[in-house]
């Protein structure tokens, strides 16, 4: 029977440094933006989170549905419990984060399927790639919510 890796081991794979160490969110920004795929970047990005997401979202759908459906329905879940957070915050129902957090999901699977990477750039040509998918994704939220609204 497969045993689960525990969190602190999985955070110290993701970030190179173990949990609650000094240095881990510079571990994480440095990993994740000089990732060499946007997939890349989504393995480094907040490994908490993405231990959890893991678990109790990817691993359960993907016993029932393909893979690109899992991934898409974990990026649309995490979308949403970010709007959630907010909309209890602001006492204001709040819906970009689901979206936007889909349309990364997509753009995570074409550039799987299609193996976009940008290994060979350092480190400053790789962080503009991952945050040009990022700013791409919400700009494109964006104008889709104000074409809908």
């Amino acid at each position: 029977m497969h045993k689960s890796i525990s969190l602190a081991k999985y955070v110290k794979k993701r970030n190179g440094l173990p949990l609650g160490a000094s240095g881990s969110l510079q571990a994480m920004l440095k990993r994740s933006f000089g990732a060499e795929s946007f997939d890349m970047f989504w393995q480094y990005w907040n490994p908490i989170w993405g231990f959890y997401l893991s678990r109790n979202v990817m691993r359960p759908l993907n016993k029932l549905l393909p893979i690109w459906l899992s991934v898409l329905l974990t990026f649309a879940v995490s979308g949403a419990l970010h709007d959630l957070a907010v909309t209890l915050i602001k006492w204001q129902v709040t819906f970009l984060f689901t979206p936007w957090f889909a349309l990364m999901g997509f753009i995570v699977l074409i550039s799987k399927n299609y193996n976009i990477s940008y290994q060979g750039g350092s480190w400053a040509i790789r962080m503009l790639f991952n945050l040009f998918f990022i700013v791409f994704s919400f700009t494109i939220t964006i104008v889709l919510q104000r074409m809908y609204a």
